[in-house]
């Protein structure tokens, strides 16, 4: 399974930036590629099973459930019920850890999924830059 990935560092307190990241539906305040979060009912933003609704800069509607929230270890695990992808399972992680020498923020953030190997390139591409890279460029301010 292809396993794109991102890291980065975000400026400020690792507990601060996680109030931030920790909220299922709050991808829109830092996230630029997201127009729109909506937690369908059920479950609240914040608890295992959430569905969140997401609407892309594009239009295009992806559908996302919370798998694990690891408050501890800073980080959430989640899949794509539904979306404009072409794959066959999508499950991805982020995480958060203090960078002890500056007091800021180490951010990464990576998928695992299937889908047919010719569309592992472009897939590749769009999840590590388009989504994960995007997004903690956007946590960082820039």
């Amino acid at each position: 399974m292809p396993r794109p990935y991102a890291s980065g560092i975000v400026p400020g307190d690792v507990d601060e930036v996680w109030r931030r990241v920790r909220d299922f539906n709050g991808l829109p305040a830092w996230h630029p590629g997201i127009d729109s979060s909506e937690i369908e009912p059920g479950h609240s933003a914040t608890e295992v099973g959430a569905v969140r609704k997401l609407t892309l800069a594009d239009g295009a509607v992806v559908r996302e459930q919370l798998l694990v929230l690891d408050d501890p270890g800073r980080s959430y695990t989640y899949n794509i019920l539904d979306g404009p992808f072409p794959i066959r399972s999508y499950i991805s992680t982020i995480r958060l850890a203090p960078v002890t020498a500056t007091g800021d923020t180490f951010v990464e953030w990576w998928t695992e999924y299937d889908a047919d190997a010719a569309d592992e390139p472009t897939l590749d591409k769009t999840f590590s830059q388009g989504v994960f890279a995007t997004g903690i460029a956007g946590l960082a301010g820039g």
